[in-house]
């Protein structure tokens, strides 16, 4: 493989890890670049949830990367095939970097079903089992401009064994090599990048094993896999993150996969992160939620607080369907968001989020959005994803300017408080009870 388009020139690393930089070099022509640190930009099929493609410019700072997935495109192979013009021609997608991930962040993958010569994905016609060389036919077919190896991601369990996850460091380093053997020997495939899967689960020996290995290979950049929300302990993540970028070579990406709560993007970019999968503000919107939270740095603590009480207060007694308000399960309600399907919303007309000067915010109150809701219209849908996407993209922005100005302490600390005041909510045999 000729040596990689895709190169990252790091502007500051603050504190030895966290880093701030620019990818350039991404696409067949090498003319795209993405602010790191930085999120993907969501899709299903290559359109993101809810928006058109005009719909989705009318907003700034776009991703220049769209992540579509496998799982999603490979029952589509033969129409592709037919096609002949690659996804990102089939899918209208014209302006933007198209990376392949093998699974789709947003959606629960069945464990077990896995061999030493392949792995299943899951598809709206059920599973599909892969050997390499069926993914590698399907890369060809889709043509992005880069994508995730072919990968044993059945890490992330906190029961799995030290010898599975040995072994799927071992499977992982196989299906990369088989992978790279193909790519090489592909005229299709020329000008595309080639993203290396570190495995290992929570055994930190293998952690590294898997990345040291899989520097030495060819690669433009590294997915770190098995680290998703609810599966691993923060401390214990941040701890195997650490390990693992003291094995990959500065100048390459590193792209985490299933992580996107606000909190654990900080800390994970603390830890030597470059890029988030870019779902969380999708599965926000599916919950009817909107994305409220606060991260304006020029801010001084004691306003913040006061900031947030109007919302805390609101989400005090917005009970989810299991009757608890939690940060540990992705399906789950987080302490980031504001429940607009609550009846206490029928007579708010205030914005989304005050001077958000999105679409939704600009035109439109919490009390139309709840009664979108309620009334199951599908602009609530449009409108929500437009805010969360919006306000998701604003985080990351301050998040670049917070490393720039060496204030990310403070932006943690706007962070702590929000995470802080969070009204939870348990359920007793009398109804709901403040925690």
């Amino acid at each position: 493989m000729a040596g990689s388009r895709i190169k990252l020139e790091l502007s500051r690393v603050v504190q030895g890890e966290s880093r701030l930089g620019v990818l350039k070099g991404l696409g067949r022509t090498g003319q795209h670049c993405l602010e790191v640190p930085g999120c993907l930009l969501y899709s299903h099929l290559g359109t993101v949830p809810h928006l058109t493609q005009d719909t989705l410019h009318t907003l700034k700072n776009i991703p220049a990367v769209t992540q579509v997935t496998l799982s999603s495109v490979a029952e589509h192979q033969e129409v592709l095939q037919e096609f002949k013009g690659g996804f990102k021609k089939f899918a209208g997608l014209h302006d933007t970097v198209v990376y392949c991930s093998l699974h789709d962040p947003a959606a629960l993958c069945p464990p077990g079903y896995t061999t030493n010569k392949t792995v299943s994905v899951w598809g709206s016609g059920g599973r599909i089992e892969l050997t390499v060389a069926k993914f590698m036919a399907i890369q060809k077919t889709i043509q992005p401009d880069w994508y995730q190896s072919m990968a044993d991601g059945e890490t992330w369990q906190s029961n799995t064994s030290r010898k599975r996850l040995r072994k799927s460091v071992d499977r992982t380093l196989a299906h990369l090599d088989e992978c790279l053997t193909i790519h090489q020997n592909s005229q299709d495939l020329q000008g595309v990048e080639v993203f290396g899967v570190v495995e290992g689960g929570d055994i930190l020996e293998e952690r590294a094993r898997s990345a040291r290995e899989t520097a030495k290979r060819p690669v433009a950049g590294f997915c770190l896999d098995g680290f998703q929300t609810g599966s691993m302990d923060q401390t214990l993540r941040t701890q195997l993150i650490k390990a693992i970028a003291k094995e990959l070579p500065e100048d390459k990406p590193r792209l985490l996969q299933g992580v996107g709560r606000p909190d654990e993007v900080l800390a994970c970019v603390e830890a030597g992160v470059d890029l988030f999968e870019g779902f969380f503000p999708f599965q926000v919107t599916e919950r009817g939620c909107a994305l409220s939270f606060s991260f304006d740095i020029s801010l001084d603590p004691e306003r913040a607080v006061l900031e947030l009480n109007d919302d805390e207060t609101c989400r005090a007694g917005e009970g989810q369907p299991n009757g608890e308000v939690t940060d540990g399960d992705q399906t789950q309600m987080t302490s980031f968001e504001i429940n607009l399907k609550d009846k206490r919303y029928h007579d708010d007309f205030r914005p989304l989020v005050e001077g958000c000067g999105c679409y939704c915010c600009v035109n439109h109150q919490r009390a139309y959005l709840h009664h979108l809701l309620v009334t199951n219209e599908l602009l609530a849908g449009v409108l929500l994803m437009i805010h969360n996407t919006a306000h998701y993209i604003g985080f990351f922005s301050t998040l670049r300017e917070a490393l720039a100005n060496d204030k990310l302490d403070l932006l943690k600390r706007r962070q702590v408080i929000l995470i802080a005041t969070s009204f939870s909510v348990t359920v007793t045999p009398d109804g709901f009870e403040s925690a």
